[in-house]
């Protein structure tokens, strides 16, 4: 069981009824664990880019008189960790270890393999799948979907948005489509927000593998599975998600009897055509 700061705040908020803006403190929180419990409401406030009394209400709905009362609360239940000192290492390097421990909690969190278990099973058994990611999320999109099409028999990538992306989903819908998988990665555009809330209106079940459990597109999620990222440089890094993203695709090869097979026969027709240098 993952004992770090973030995971104990991620248990204190899961289960919540939060509004938008709640779920927005929570995610900067979570993904700010180390500093959570020694941040004032207003610095709070400044890291989510909401309003000071955004957080007194938050701190109410989870059960607080007030904020002062969660963050005594925080400082009990998640505690600051031993940090390594990183001062030997440069902006770069310490930008490799801080993706290492996303790494580390994600091996955590599939101690318990049953999210990622039933995701297969809903991936697998979607005829078609299509799978979204827009913007910083389209190459995870574009790299799951790639690899998918060797052992599924029909994947759709969605990862472009405009007027037409509704259709899209509308098409993989009358096509027999049953569950959408969808990568979402800060900043999350608000076009992903309305596919996903549009997608499952017209019945699909949406899987999601996001940053954080309370990332805006959890919302309109039936399964989210989350993978942080860096962001020790100037863009975000992605290492965690896009192996999140490979692991759901071992889930759902589980879940294709005729996966192995069909994996045979494209190595088969690759080796006639020269496809690769050996």
């Amino acid at each position: 069981m993952n004992d770090s700061p973030a995971a104990r705040l991620q248990q204190l908020f899961e289960g919540r009824r939060l509004t938008p803006t709640q779920r927005r403190i929570a995610h900067c929180m979570v993904r700010s664990a180390a500093d959570a419990p020694f941040l004032s409401s207003v610095e709070v406030a400044e890291l989510a880019g909401v309003s000071q009394p955004s957080v007194t209400r938050f701190a109410v709905a989870l059960g607080f008189d007030g904020y002062p009362t969660l963050r005594k609360h925080l400082r009990e239940v998640a505690p600051a960790e031993p940090v390594a000192t990183t001062d030997a290492y440069n902006e770069y390097q310490q930008a490799v270890h801080s993706e290492i421990e996303n790494l580390r909690h994600l091996a955590t969190l599939l101690a318990d393999p049953e999210p990622v278990e039933e995701a297969g099973r809903l991936l697998a058994a979607s005829r078609p799948l299509p799978v979204l990611g827009l913007r910083a999320a389209s190459s995870q999109a574009r790299g799951f979907a790639y690899f998918a099409g060797k052992v599924h028999p029909d994947v759709r990538l969605l990862d472009e948005g405009g007027s037409m992306l509704a259709d899209r989903i509308d098409a993989a819908v009358r096509a027999g489509a049953t569950t959408l998988l969808c990568f979402a990665l800060p900043r999350h555009p608000r076009e992903v927000v309305e596919a996903l809330a549009h997608a499952q209106a017209a019945g699909l079940k949406v899987v999601t593998v996001a940053d954080s459990a309370f990332a805006p597109v959890a919302e309109h999620s039936d399964l989210l599975i989350p993978a942080a990222v860096g962001t020790g440089l100037a863009f975000d890094t992605a290492c965690a998600p896009m192996l999140l993203g490979r692991v759901l695709l071992e889930a759902m090869c589980d879940g294709l009897p005729d996966a192995q097979a069909r994996l045979e026969e494209f190595d088969t027709k690759a080796a006639a055509r020269g496809l690769f240098v050996e």
